[in-house]
């Protein structure tokens, strides 16, 4: 097997074909040889003799060159064994009878052996051959995990395949969107200069480059003669007698290709095609992984301009401020040579509200061209989607008049979508045609979704700042009303009814004791409404509230009501004090609501813990068409809640009662 090994480790581009070359060579001449070698022992050494000599050699070209050549020896070997060797027939006798026994098994042992041997033979040819391809492979795999530089990896790549497959030359290509193949590597046996970075049309029939991207799959050539093309002329020119491609496909699209070939000498192996696959998927990982690296430096450029406009909208910098910084970060990032920011009016015009120039020239910051013609503002306004114009020399409008003054001829532009309305537009320009690369429309698209944020969290802020400011003077004059009422109305009476009362109670004479307990208890309760009434004049939620809870306030309050209430209140613990006391108060109103307005006989007032937050629904079977536009109580509610963090929401069909939902978050 040693043996084997030796011989079935050479070369693989031209090993094998030497080798079963000189096999049918040996193969003919091989008994000729031993005859004559053997003819002076003629009479000592027999039939027998020759025969296992010619047998060895059965095995060296089994060994050599495979089964068939081994298989043609033994032929040979027996037809002129038994003519050079064998007893004459009229001397049959006490000869013929071994020599028919050597012929025999001569017959016999010579194909098993040729057989058995070429097999073993081609069995450490092809372990040859996998270990070679192993070991081209990590060398490959070596080079990708040290994320090498591409250029070094795409020539060592090169190498690797020039050798794995026995070619005499190897080069590796990109696909270019413009129809063209870019040579980005090179390698050759004898030396050969190709001119790396060549840009080659892809036009002609049936040249690798043109099949290989058509199929998505390999391809192979081993006749030039028919074949059209720039590629296939350089190769007849270079004396190509075959190629193979494979295409490198990288997260699921045509990258480029493998090429191999080999010169008129000798045709390239039957596996070259498996074998350049096998290599083009780990050069596909290699690109892949570059691209995701240059996809993270992108990204995390993309992040830091992110962080720069909400740390600008955070701090409450100006509109322009704001703009301006993504104009620039997206002009820088895109490398193109002017970006500008759009706001769409109501009267069918634009503003351009922020710019950036890569040569700093002024830019017409607040102009308010018309929407109409063949341009970017216009066409974006009306789709609502991303659009590219090549070439700005067909273009035509207000617009495009104001960019065609600072020599811009294309441009990318993205709509700036602000919670599903058009809000404006975001374009990016270049001075040449087809400049920007063919993924702007959706790097610029990431920037307008940050501006986008941006706005939204802008507008709700200062919706939030207005909700809350709205919450605290409701409540500031709520509590002022309060205060006023039960301190000039409510207040006083009681204060006087107290009086009176334990003025009467004086009066009572000594054996009346049960009528002066009772109206001791009398007194008592009077007294503790009247602490009740001062603490909430002192703008303080009721006591029971504080000391009970939401449940027993609740209860108390529906207790009181005019209004029939139904409360349903499941498993209902202790809550933090602003929720219970923003749904007492959500609640008090809602009743306070369905007393006055909605004419109702029923309430029933449901409240749960779901997932973190509070949800309570007021339902009544009143007249409903509550509006909340128009009723300052149910404003003031919906203030309440959403200064909690909470959401509230009204429905109140005519005739068919008014549902009211709140959820507040607990932990919020």
């Amino acid at each position: 097997m040693s043996l084997l090994r030796g011989l079935a480790g050479a070369s693989p581009g031209h090993g094998p074909r030497a080798r079963r070359v000189a096999a049918w060579v040996l193969a003919i001449v091989g008994p000729t040889l031993v005859t004559l070698a053997a003819l002076p022992f003629r009479v000592s050494l027999g039939l027998g003799g020759v025969l296992f000599c010619i047998l060895l050699v059965v095995m060296a070209i089994a060994v050599i060159g495979g089964t068939w050549p081994a298989l043609a020896e033994v032929v040979l070997g027996i037809l002129e064994g038994a003519f050079f060797f064998a007893r004459p027939y009229g001397t049959f006798g006490l000869y013929l009878q071994p020599d028919l026994v050597s012929l025999a098994a001569f017959a016999i042992v010579g194909p098993v052996t040729a057989i058995l041997i070429g097999k073993l033979a081609r069995l450490a040819e092809e372990q040859a051959s996998s270990r070679r391809v192993e070991a081209a492979l990590r060398r490959v795999a070596t080079l990708v995990a040290r994320a090498s530089p591409a250029q070094e990896l795409f020539a060592a790549v090169t190498e690797e395949v020039g050798r794995l497959v026995g070619a005499d030359f190897a080069r590796l290509a990109r696909y270019e969107p413009t129809e063209t193949l870019t040579f980005v590597a090179a390698w050759s046996r004898t030396g050969e200069h190709f001119p790396v970075g060549s840009r080659w049309p892809l036009t002609g029939e049936n040249n690798i480059g043109v099949l290989v991207l058509r199929a998505g799959r390999p391809a192979r050539i081993d006749d030039f003669s028919g074949i059209s093309g720039p590629l296939a002329a350089d190769a007849r020119e270079r004396g190509v007698r075959s190629a193979a491609g494979a295409p490198i496909i990288v997260e699921g699209r045509i990258w480029g290709v493998v090429f191999a070939g080999s010169n008129l000498k000798q045709p390239l192996l039957p596996d070259t095609e498996a074998r350049l696959a096998s290599v083009t998927d780990l050069l596909a990982t290699a690109i892949a992984n570059a691209e995701s690296r240059a996809g993270i430096t992108r990204l995390a450029e993309e992040q830091a301009a992110l962080r720069r406009v909400a740390t600008l909208v955070a701090r409450g910098a100006p509109a322009e401020e704001v703009f301006g910084t993504v104009t620039k970060a997206a002009g820088q990032l895109l490398q193109a040579d002017q970006t500008t920011m759009s706001r769409y009016e109501s009267d069918d015009t634009a503003t351009i509200v922020a710019g950036w120039s890569k040569s700093g020239d002024i830019l017409p910051i607040g102009a308010r061209p018309g929407l109409g013609g063949e341009n970017l503002m216009t066409i974006i306004s009306q789709t609502r989607r991303p659009a590219r114009i090549a070439n700005t020399a067909h273009a035509s409008g207000d617009a495009i008049a104001v960019i065609r003054q600072t020599g811009l001829r294309s441009g990318v532009g993205t709509p700036i979508l602000v919670e599903g309305r058009l809000w404006g537009v975001m374009i990016a320009n270049s001075t040449d045609e087809q400049a920007l690369a063919p993924d702007t429309e959706e790097r610029l698209a990431s920037f307008t979704d940050l501006v986008a944020t941006a706005i939204a969290n802008a507008e709700h802020l200062a919706q939030l700042t207005a909700s809350r400011a709205r919450v605290v003077a409701t409540a500031d004059e709520t509590r002022r009303r309060i205060e006023r009422d039960l301190h000039d109305g409510a207040q006083q009476r009681l204060v006087s009814l107290r009086l009176a009362l334990r003025a009467a109670q004086t009066t009572v004479p000594p054996q009346l004791g049960d009528l002066d307990d009772e109206l001791t208890q009398v007194a008592d309760g009077l007294e503790g409404v009247l602490d009740e009434l001062r603490e909430m004049a002192r703008g303080i939620h009721p006591a029971i509230l504080a000391k009970g809870g939401l449940a027993p306030a609740l209860k108390t309050l529906a207790r009181r009501w005019t209004v029939p209430v139904k409360l349903d209140m499941r498993a209902m613990a202790r809550l933090p004090e602003r929720v219970e006391v923003a749904t007492y108060y959500v609640v008090s109103e809602a009743l306070t609501n369905a007393a006055k307005h909605a004419q109702a006989s029923l309430v029933n007032v449901e409240l749960e813990t779901v997932e973190g937050a509070l949800c309570l629904c007021v339902r009544d079977d009143g007249v409903g068409g509550a509006d909340p536009v128009r009723g300052s109580g149910l404003v003031g509610l919906k203030d309440r809640v959403e200064a909690l963090g909470g959401a509230i929401t009204i429905q109140s069909p005519a005739g068919e009662g008014t549902t009211l939902r709140v959820e507040l978050p607990l932990n919020g």
